[in-house]
């Protein structure tokens, strides 16, 4: 994260453009309720808080300001786990990372852990590693993991 400041106080980092675009693309909008491969109720672009089968239709608009709200929020829980300096690139790809499979598993995860030592080519070899969606690896996971990896590794 780039401190953004000589006195070493880091500035926020907020997702760029093509975060969003990185989420909205392999997340897909659904404006009605449905069952994810990991067996969460969702709507819009992947948001699950308070979603269940009964959850009325939402419009297009409403899904893009739930998933910018969604996309604050795990970048807040990124950047509360990063512990050195990253790239936006490299910040847009953990975000998207985490949206899918949440700040808790980035935070335990070894891509993290090298990431945080320092290893940054090690840590954008980790993100083939979660391509799976209750024991079964999944295409699409596999397409959005290479799209992070190559997004991560992407000179800022």
């Amino acid at each position: 994260m780039d401190t953004g400041d000589p006195d070493g106080e880091r500035a926020e980092m907020i997702p760029s453009p093509a975060a969003v675009a990185l989420v909205q693309h392999y997340e897909g909008l659904r404006l009605t309720p449905y069952c994810c491969s990991g067996g969460r109720w969702t709507i819009g672009y992947g948001h699950t808080k308070g979603i269940h089968p009964l959850t009325p239709e939402i419009t297009p608009e409403t899904a893009t300001a739930l998933l910018m709200d969604d996309l604050r929020d795990t970048a807040a829980g990124v950047e509360g786990v990063l512990r050195v300096p990253v790239t936006q690139n490299q910040f847009d790809a953990l975000v998207s990372f985490a949206f899918n499979c949440g700040v808790d598993a980035l935070a335990k995860s070894t891509l993290l852990r090298k990431l945080n030592a320092g290893d940054a080519a090690g840590a954008g070899r980790e993100f083939s590693r979660w391509t799976k969606a209750k024991g079964l690896e999944l295409a699409g996971l596999v397409r959005r993991r290479a799209a992070e990896r190559t997004l991560f590794e992407a000179a800022a």
